[in-house]
């Protein structure tokens, strides 16, 4: 093994071994003082364009998260996640937006009107398979609820998930309209708590445990100074890849590892990513851009398997991109990136 190998497989397991926090203690607390050492804090770059200042989904202007975590011992590992493009009233202030499927082994709601008219009225909600529905009925109560929301009669709710079954005792429902408010609510700018947090409390991933991760690349200001940030919710299997490494591999934990000895390897998944930037990307660039993140999940090992639900969620947040749900104008006018000056935003 060269020397570069066994420096990324050790760095790996110092990642996948390290000391896991309290759920809860990574919602209530300063996430940058309770989370385990990122990739870059361990020497690890990946990619050739730099982070943003948190390397977060929130380094994209407007752009908030807030989890719910629920946990309980022996029962309850199971949580919320709410991603909102700004701050705003969504449902009145309309983003662009593209729905990329992978694998269809999900129950992603609110994708077939987003295809359609190109446009987001929803924060994205992220939880547990089961409690999918659940959420999504809260979701619009709460913005049913919203000043400026009175006469509205249609909402379409846009909620993702993963099955945290085998952690969480998914058939009793735990998530709550109270919990998907909470995160809704609570949502804000600045650092992201990652790993075992709101939709990704009780999710596994590649062999070890799963959860939210979050990161941001930034464009050179001379191609744009733009802005690309990703939030996924992780828990597909496969064969860990670190920058290349086949760290999973090394470490004698994988998918079909089990079948080479003489057992049946589990087939599960799955993986929400959601992407925003601030660039001017219309609908069908934005299905263009989700489409590259799936090259970002094969590169650290998933194969999108039978049972993955593997979906992509993108945005833009550029002010000027809105729709109001009440616009006055016929015709409307707004900046759009050229296709041409597209691939840098693909390589972020």
């Amino acid at each position: 093994m060269s020397c570069y190998v066994r420096l990324l497989v050790t760095l790996g397991l110092l990642l996948c071994t390290a000391p896991v926090v309290s759920a809860q203690s990574t919602l209530e607390s300063s996430p940058m003082k309770t989370q385990r050492q990122r990739c870059r804090e361990l020497g690890i770059t990946i990619g050739v364009l730099p982070p943003g200042q948190l390397n977060a989904i929130t380094d994209v202007a407007g752009v908030r998260v807030g989890h719910r975590t629920l946990l309980e011992t022996g029962q309850v590992c199971t949580g919320v996640t709410a991603i909102l493009p700004h701050g705003e009233n969504v449902f009145q202030q309309k983003v662009p937006a593209a729905i990329v499927v992978g694998n269809g082994f999900g129950k992603l709601v609110g994708v077939t009107q987003v295809r359609e008219l190109g446009l987001l009225e929803s924060p994205i909600v992220l939880t547990n398979t089961l409690s999918t529905f659940a959420a999504a009925d809260a979701l619009v109560a709460h913005m049913l609820e919203q000043p400026g929301n009175e006469k509205v009669r249609s909402i379409n709710p846009v909620v993702g998930e993963c099955n945290d079954g085998f952690l969480n005792d998914i058939r009793a429902r735990h998530v709550k309209r109270s919990d998907v408010v909470k995160a809704l609510t609570e949502a804000r700018s600045g650092a992201v708590a990652e790993g075992c947090v709101g939709a990704g409390t009780g999710t596994r991933c590649l062999g070890w445990k799963g959860g939210i991760g979050t990161a941001s690349r930034q464009l050179p200001a001379k191609i744009g100074g733009y802005t690309v940030g990703v939030l996924v919710q992780t828990n597909f299997n496969g064969i860990l890849s670190i920058a290349g490494a086949p760290v999973g591999k090394k470490l004698g934990r994988y998918y079909l590892k089990e079948v080479s000895e003489g057992e049946r390897d589990e087939d599960r998944g799955s993986c929400m990513i959601v992407v925003a930037t601030d660039a001017p990307l219309d609908a069908r660039q934005l299905e263009r851009l989700g489409k590259r993140a799936l090259l970002g999940l094969a590169g650290v090992g998933s194969p999108m398997t039978h049972g993955s639900g593997d979906y992509v969620i993108s945005f833009s947040s550029h002010p000027r991109l809105r729709t109001l749900h009440m616009g006055k104008d016929a015709v409307e006018e707004r900046p759009r990136l050229r296709d041409d000056a597209l691939s840098p935003m693909f390589q972020a």
